[in-house]
């Protein structure tokens, strides 16, 4: 199961480089999870500053 990023993301880019697979990045209106390469870590959900990530 993956984490997502709900439409309350700010586009911070704070979730980007906590990530150590690589699986988040700049979408076109705001930040994105691919699901296929997350490892459901979390490591995002600790420093969303607007808790728009969650697991799926």
């Amino acid at each position: 199961m993956a984490h997502v990023i709900s439409d309350e993301c700010i586009s911070c880019g704070s979730c980007e480089s906590e990530c150590p697979v690589e699986a988040i990045s700049q979408g076109d209106t705001q930040y994105d999870i691919d699901a296929d390469t997350c490892i459901d870590c979390g490591a995002c959900v600790a420093v969303c500053p607007v808790e728009a990530i969650s697991a799926e």
